[in-house]
């Protein structure tokens, strides 16, 4: 029986390069996007395996249901979650439309598609699940003279990154694994489409996120940071974390007490 994925945001970028190695590895695709057209070419470029092309906008309710739906009743082999919007802006001048975009399309839309495939996965006793956050997860510490400004955004990849480290507890050994990819900045046309020029910047290529991705996962890592030379940074994070979290108590903290 043929393998099956499924890819969000497969039009351009990341979301196109994991569904190339999908293909590629022989996979039996389901192509989630925007742009009828896009899917349409990429559907034809791909005959060797077969391809269904779903137009749907994650920002909107129908098209969260409707890629939920094929989740859930779809043999899923795999899920990545990689569709996105930016919006990079101050939380004051960030509309009030474009914040609901991103957050349904980053948070809202990811949520319930893994809502929906994990128990199917289970049943069948495994299944992968990939999500495409960014190192901005980490950036909620940057002082103000880190710019631009994206207080939404850095929140909706938090989530990301938060939600799968403890999905993936949930369903250990279940067969089912859970990993977030956190790049840098790409080499995609996502910030251009936000009116941003990135050309002086050094980029990550699409394809190096991928194979950082996939690798991490052979490796065992819930979090991949393909990017990230020294792997400890980020095992000191996750151990700071769960310090943190280790250290509360139910008496008040005495800086917090009258003097």
């Amino acid at each position: 029986m043929s393998r099956l994925a499924l890819v969000t945001g497969a039009t351009s970028g990341i979301g196109r390069e994991f569904a190339e190695r999908f293909a590629a590895d022989g996979y039996d695709l389901i192509v989630v996007g925007r742009r009828r057209e896009r899917l349409t070419a990429f559907a034809s470029d791909h005959p060797e395996v077969t391809v269904r092309t779903v137009a749907a906008d994650l920002s909107t309710e129908d098209g969260i249901d409707a890629v939920a739906s094929l989740c859930a009743g779809e043999p899923l082999d795999v899920l990545v979650n990689n569709a996105g919007v930016a919006h990079y802006m101050p939380l004051a001048d960030l509309p009030a439309d474009r914040a609901r975009e991103l957050v349904n399309v980053k948070v809202l839309a990811p949520t319930l598609l893994m809502r929906a495939a994990v128990g199917g996965m289970r049943r069948r006793g495994g299944g992968t699940i990939i999500n495409v956050a960014g190192m901005i997860a980490f950036s909620g510490p940057a002082g103000a003279s880190q710019m631009p400004r994206r207080a939404v955004y850095a929140g909706a990849l938090a989530h990301l990154v938060a939600m799968t480290q403890t999905l993936a507890a949930e369903v250990e050994d279940s067969g089912v694994r859970v990993h977030v990819v956190c790049p840098g900045v790409v080499a995609t046309e996502f910030h251009t489409v936000q009116g941003m020029d990135l050309g002086a910047v050094p980029r990550m290529s699409a394809a190096d996120v991928v194979t950082g991705a996939l690798r991490g996962l052979e490796l065992g890592e819930t979090v991949s940071a393909p990017g990230v030379e020294n792997y400890q940074l980020l095992e000191d994070v996750f151990a700071a974390d769960l310090a943190a979290f280790a250290g509360q108590s139910t008496a008040l903290a005495t800086r917090y007490r009258a003097n």
